[in-house]
Order: C-alpha cells, then sequence, then structure tokens
C-alpha cells in the first residue's frame, strides 16, 4: 500500500484504538475536524468505507485491512528505532498475542519464560477460544495467536504445534449418580456437563462423536469461563467435561475423576499464526512457543 498516506493510516487506527474521532483528535493533538478529514480522504483513495460511525467506531471489513496494515506499520517503525538506538532508554518491545484458556493454563506461560530478555519485551496476552483467536488477528488487534485454524489469516504465517488432548471426565460421585443407569451415549445427553462459556463446543462434539453426530450434551449445563475453574467443578461433581489430559492426569491417577470413555479422546490441533513481519521479538515469541508445544502438545 505505498500510496496510502500514512498519516491518514495512522488517524484511521487512532480512531478505532480511540472509540471516537474526538477522542482520536485528543490522541493526535489535532482537531476533530482534522481528523474527520483524514478518515474521509483515505476512504476516497481506497475507495472503499472503512469505518461504521457507530459508538465506539468500528471498522468495517476493509477498514480492518488497513488498521491491520496500521499496526504493522507501527510495529516496523518502533523495531526499527531501536535497531538504531532512538528508543528511550529500556523502552520495551510489546508484543501482542491471542491464546486459548487452556493452552494460557498449562504450556504457554513456560513457553514465554524461554523467550530471551534483552532487549526487554512486554507481552499483552489475550484470552480467547482457539476458534475465534484467528479473528484477533484478521481485526489487527494482536501480532500473533495460538489458533485451530491451518488457515492462514491474510497477511499471517502458519506452523503447526501440534495437538492437545481432552479427556472426557468426571468425579466418582458424579459418575455414580448420573451415568451408572444406561448407555453413556444416551445418559450423557440427561446428565449436567460444564461448559466454557457460549461458545464451548467441546462437550458437544464428544456426544455427537458417540452417537455417530446425533444430538449433543445436556442442556443443564453450568459455564466457568477459566480453565483452572472449570476443572475444579468437574472435580467438586457439578458436571461433566472435558479436560485437558495434561490438567486431568494427576486427577486420575489420585481418583479424583474417572475417565468417562478412555479410548475416545478428543483431540485439537492448534496452530500458530503471526504478522509476515521481520521482526526479532516476534521471530524470537515464536521460536520459543514451538519448542515448548513440541514438548508439551502430542506431536
Amino acid at each position: 500500500m505505498p500510496d496510502l498516506p500514512l498519516d491518514q493510516v495512522r488517524t484511521l487506527l487512532a480512531v478505532v484504538d480511540e472509540g471516537t474521532f474526538d477522542a482520536a483528535a485528543a490522541a493526535l493533538h489535532v482537531t476533530p475536524s482534522a481528523v474527520s478529514q483524514r478518515v474521509k480522504a483515505l476512504e476516497q483513495r481506497t475507495g472503499r468505507v472503512l469505518l461504521l460511525r457507530t459508538k465506539p467506531v468500528r471498522p468495517t471489513e476493509s477498514g480492518e485491512i488497513v488498521v491491520r496494515f496500521a499496526r504493522q506499520l507501527a510495529r516496523l517503525e518502533r523495531d526499527t528505532r531501536a535497531e538504531l538506538g532512538m528508543s528511550g532508554a529500556g523502552e520495551p518491545t510489546r508484543v501482542t498475542v491471542a491464546v486459548n484458556a487452556d493452552s494460557l493454563a498449562t504450556w504457554f506461560l513456560p513457553a514465554l519464560t524461554r523467550v530471551p530478555q534483552e532487549p526487554p519485551l512486554c507481552f499483552e496476552l489475550h484470552r480467547e477460544d482457539e476458534t475465534r483467536t484467528a479473528e484477533l488477528l484478521r481485526e489487527g488487534l494482536v501480532m500473533a495467536a495460538v489458533t485451530s485454524s491451518p488457515e492462514p489469516v491474510t497477511g499471517c504465517s502458519v506452523r503447526a504445534l501440534g495437538t492437545m488432548r481432552y479427556l472426557a471426565a468426571a468425579s466418582p460421585e458424579f459418575a455414580a449418580r448420573h451415568l451408572d443407569d444406561g448407555p453413556l451415549p444416551e445418559t450423557l445427553t440427561r446428565a449436567p456437563v460444564m461448559s466454557f462459556d457460549r461458545s464451548d463446543d467441546l462437550q458437544d462434539a464428544f456426544v455427537r462423536g458417540l452417537r455417530r453426530g446425533a444430538g449433543g450434551a445436556s442442556p443443564v449445563r453450568h459455564a466457568v469461563p477459566t480453565s483452572e475453574g472449570f476443572v475444579a467443578a468437574v472435580v467438586s461433581g457439578f458436571g461433566w467435561g472435558m479436560v485437558p489430559e495434561v490438567q486431568a492426569d494427576a486427577l486420575l491417577r489420585t481418583g479424583r475423576l474417572v475417565s468417562l470413555s478412555p479410548d475416545r479422546p478428543l483431540d485439537v490441533p492448534l496452530h500458530w499464526q503471526q504478522w509476515k513481519l521481520d521482526s526479532p521479538a516476534l521471530a524470537a515469541v515464536a521460536d520459543a512457543v514451538a519448542a515448548t508445544a513440541a514438548e508439551a502438545l502430542r506431536a
């Protein structure tokens, strides 16, 4: 996009980040009229509507492309300034990553400890379901993401990390109370079930697998939106759920959980997607994530 004026591109990004034209004007130290004129000029140049004038404003699909370009441009500028020694003393490089809750609770944070801290880095993590982290990449809100999608977002590269295995599990008391009065494919359609949030489909996918595509888990379901809280709720007997193997192993060995169908795990492949940028900081994070995933996930 060599013919896109950089002041207009930066202005569009400021409007999206600040939420309103007035707030963007204050951040850029210009008048709201100047902000409006720059955005209109950029829309005329691209021939596209880039912003929905809501409160807060939202980028259109075309606007997301320009916003992503603006964020990548800002990242390249910061990296260049750092290499030239023009950064402020000790100013850290910020790396934004979207990651699913189960990875965040198990192997992802240890991966970040392997990233060299010289020059200093500052991590900003966005927790999102692995089926939706790619959306944050597409919107330009993060530089990289752990995602279940092998299809690269436009402008991004992708590499396989491995497979996270989930086991259907419940407390022994819960299993005796709810799951001993019939075949498992039938009892699971009635027994209370745990879910992470409304977009969590793992439990339903497991039941559909048992029932050859028919139905899903019980409508009686409890939602706990943290990985650790989800496992604790299963152990406490609120419902059965799909527990990451790495979290379930010790609980199964001590008898606090029982596996409902040991021969039918559910495997979720994970991938690393990142902007196609020559960024030393991003490359270092990617290498550390790939190395840790190779140790923690199934091949």
